[in-house]
């Protein structure tokens, strides 16, 4: 292929739901969509076909809604009404609940591809370019703007380039704020006798959290796994037979769902902490590129979707004024700090404090049953998770 030089304003590189988000909530705060350009190394179809479970807060389904893309994500996505957790082998538990928050939900369960093809037909709709199959193989800055070369030969050019495209923790490049959990994550999904519509479970064990979410399906309720265990454990999880897996699965879990009779393929990855908030007067990182969290509380994706809209708002106000770039990433740094900041500690010490044993854990116990009688720190627990430190 020839070479090809595109010329745009803003090159975001990663056309998953916070790259993707970002493009939609720019055009729709008036950035001309030619002047937008996408980049991403899947082709669409690999994307949409993407089965993993994402858990959206009831802040981010405000996001979505303000470009046109929720009505096809609620319509294949399952509500939480109210959220269970508890510390496994200690009294003690505390559950949050719409109705004290006055919402129709308090977030809910997707798949991804789902929210990729909502986002995708949103950005589609109003004209902005996706470049895809395509890697970047280089990025190049200097005062005037970056230039990235891609494997394809063509060559973008941009005021600005957005890293939205951060991988998994294990095959990430390491960051100044970083912490190896020592866990690997087991997903599938499963199924129980007695299901309870809406509600997901926070178990914490020994080896790190267990979460079941709601997320019904052609064969009725099911529920999205989320298994943290120490890495040579989920091996042997992996390598199980479907009803020992249900088994040792009703063991760490217990019997508030009845026993669980059938889990699909299961999956794994590992689990960290990977953080750099820097920016440079060209570049900036949002999402799973400049915090990769540990997976407790689903906190990953509803954050790197609050980046994508401040950061939407300040470009579209700064993209044209001179200087305004360098001013608006700075900008961004600033006020995203305190919400990064707060969803990092908290994830981080609810993996790590929950996930030991000894006689802490009794004291973590009653500090549950403490948040459950204690409605002001309960409803600023669930509010955090709903719409990040205002």
């Amino acid at each position: 292929m020839a070479e090809q030089a595109l010329h745009v304003d803003v090159a975001i590189c990663g056309a998953g739901p916070v790259g993707l988000a970002l493009a939609a909530l720019m055009a729709r705060r008036g950035v001309e969509p030619g002047r937008i350009a996408l980049v991403d190394a899947k082709a669409l179809g690999q994307a949409i076909s993407d089965p993993r479970s994402i858990a959206l807060s009831w802040g981010s389904r405000m996001l979505l809604e303000d470009v046109g893309a929720w009505p096809a994500v609620q319509s294949a996505a399952t509500a939480i009404h109210q959220i269970h957790v508890s510390r496994r082998g200690h009294l003690g538990r505390s559950v949050m609940d719409r109705a004290e928050h006055q919402l129709d939900a308090l977030g809910y369960v997707a798949r991804y591809g789902d929210v990729v093809d909502a986002l995708s037909r949103a950005c589609e709709r109003v004209g902005v370019q996706v470049l895809r199959p395509a890697r970047v193989a280089a990025l190049h800055e200097d005062r005037d703007g970056v230039v990235l070369e891609l494997d394809d030969e063509r060559t973008l050019h941009a005021k600005v380039a957005v890293q939205a495209e951060g991988g998994v923790f294990g095959a990430q490049a390491e960051r100044p704020q970083r912490r190896d959990y020592v866990q690997t994550a087991v997903i599938a999904r499963v199924t129980a006798s007695q299901p309870i519509p809406h509600r997901a479970f926070e178990r914490f064990t020994d080896e790190g959290p267990l979460a079941l979410l709601p997320q019904d399906g052609a064969d009725g309720h099911q529920y999205a796994l989320v298994w943290c265990v120490h890495p040579e454990r989920a091996q042997q999880l992996l390598d199980l037979g479907e009803p020992e897996f249900l088994r040792r699965l009703g063991e760490a879990f217990g019997e508030r769902l009845g026993t669980f009779t059938h889990a699909s393929t299961r999956a794994a990855f590992p689990l960290g902490l990977n953080a750099d908030p820097r920016f440079s007067a060209r570049t900036v990182a949002i999402g799973n590129a400049a915090q990769t969290l540990h997976p407790v509380a689903g906190q990953g994706l509803n954050l790197g979707l609050r980046d994508a809209a401040v950061l939407a708002r300040l470009l579209a106000r700064g993209i044209d004024q001179d200087g305004g770039t360098a001013d608006a990433l700075a900008r961004f740094a600033e006020e995203r700090a305190r919400d990064r900041g707060a969803i990092i500690r908290t994830t981080d010490a609810m993996a790590r404090v929950f996930a030991n044993t000894g006689p802490l854990q009794a004291v973590l116990g009653l500090a549950l049953a403490a948040l459950d009688t204690v409605k002001p720190a309960r409803m600023l627990l669930a509010e955090l998770m709903m719409f990040g430190r205002r």
